[in-house]
């Protein structure tokens, strides 16, 4: 009973500084609204237990409610973590630890903090990751960890493509099949692909882009990926829509390629978040010495909005250090400006610069309600710890995106020469 007078004490006190539309349900199904308003209560947080209540207490930190949540002590019913996040502010979310009254808290915290229950193991990755690679760091550990859990996992959520990256959309009223579509047509144009053009696509995936630059524009395409899985699936596709002949993927390192100036073009979508920031010159200058003179390079990756002192933007926050724990290990996004000032370093010549910010908004909640429709299914797949984790990370990048603290962008670089680029004066196809 001490347990849920406190509870009932906090929830009040942190709904006065919180003021969301949602309500809380306790471990005894009892419901207490989290705002000064009377909220809509078919989307609520749920807390299963008070232990769970103790452990926030004891670590009140994002690492702590991925762990909860992943083991089933808090939980969302009604809707994703994704949809709970819209419910409040977010600045007052922010705040709300420093706005709390620290002797109400302590007052009301005092019978969660007695007998604390043991903790189970945690879902993510327990081993330390290197910076360099090949100097302790394996990237292709960290890729496994992330894209080898089932294909089939993946299909639940993702286009009949596998396109796992941002989708373009022009409205409101398109299907993710359709968006997707158009995201892979705007790569190929952008990079201006034309029948015999030589093509390598450094994290393939599932074989998409692959399968569309060689089916509809005639390209000779060599990709390269490190997941076992998605090669696997990639390798079935390809030969059932008897592209063979001019689509080859291969399980491997896209640095171990040794045939310089063989490609006409190179594309790496989504891919280079797992490179790591200290591994990007080797990265650029890699591109560079397998592009021949004026080849182009479509470069898609998310970023993070850079820091006001720029040198405190490699200290890790707190975002970084969940996403690395429990879903992308190795994981690092630089900001844009990086991005083209390191092209425009090594040895490249930037044509083009275009946002996806918004339209990974709507990809992201696309992606998030295709799992939640198939949790059931994806549990059966992978787990319920590792489904729910997933949740939580598409709620997490989600608000990212939609606070602008992420962005998304395609970059056109060549290889720069003297003299005439060879692209039109109008520039780049536009989305």
């Amino acid at each position: 009973m001490k347990r849920l007078d406190a509870a009932r004490a906090l929830v009040a006190h942190i709904a006065e500084r919180l003021d969301a539309d949602l309500s809380i349900e306790l471990w005894n199904g009892e419901r207490l609204p989290l705002g000064t308003r009377t909220p809509r209560d078919e989307l609520r947080i749920v807390v299963r237990s008070a232990d769970a209540v103790g452990r926030l207490l004891r670590h009140p930190r994002l690492k702590t409610v991925f762990e909860l949540y992943a083991g089933g002590d808090l939980d969302v019913a009604g809707g994703t973590p994704l949809d709970v996040l819209g419910r409040w502010e977010h600045l007052k979310a922010v705040g709300l630890r420093k706005s709390l009254d620290k002797r109400l808290l302590a007052r009301a915290a005092l019978p969660f903090l007695l007998k604390p229950r043991a903790r189970g193991a945690s879902p993510g990755w327990a081993g330390r990751i290197g910076r360099i690679f090949g100097r302790g760091r394996e990237d292709a550990e960290l890729i496994r960890f992330h894209y080898d859990v089932s294909n089939d996992f993946y299909g639940l959520f993702l286009d009949p493509e596998m396109q796992y990256s941002c989708a373009v959309f022009t409205d409101g009223s398109e299907s993710l099949a359709d968006a997707q579509r158009r995201k892979m047509d705007l790569i190929c144009r952008k990079l201006r692909l034309k029948r015999g053009d030589r093509l390598l696509d450094i994290g393939c995936g599932w074989g998409g882009l692959a399968a569309h630059a060689a089916r509809d524009y005639g390209a000779i395409v060599h990709g390269v990926t490190l997941s076992a899985e998605q090669l696997a699936f990639a390798q079935a596709k390809i030969a059932a829509l008897g592209l063979t002949d001019r689509v080859t993927l291969e399980l491997r390192d896209y640095r171990s390629i040794e045939t310089p100036e063989a490609y006409d073009k190179i594309v790496q979508i989504e891919m280079f978040e797992h490179v790591g920031l200290d591994n990007h010159d080797r990265q650029f200058e890699k591109v560079r010495d397998l592009l021949k003179p004026r080849g182009l390079y479509l470069h898609q990756a998310t970023t993070r909005r850079a820091t006001r002192d720029i040198a405190r933007f490699r200290k890790p926050t707190a975002y970084q250090g969940v996403i690395n724990r429990f879903i992308f290990p190795g994981g690092e996004l630089d900001h844009i400006g990086m991005s083209v000032t390191n092209l425009e370093r090594l040895g490249f010549e930037v044509h083009d610069v275009e946002s996806f910010r918004e339209h990974y908004v709507r990809t992201l909640k696309m992606w998030s309600d295709r799992l939640y429709a198939n949790r059931v299914a994806a549990e059966a797949e992978i787990g319920a710890a590792r489904t729910r984790l997933w949740q939580l990370y598409f709620a997490l990048f989600g608000l990212g995106f939609e606070r602008v603290l992420c962005g998304n962008f395609q970059t056109l670089a060549s290889k720069r020469q003297p003299g005439a680029s060879g692209l039109p004066l109008s520039g780049a196809p536009r989305a």
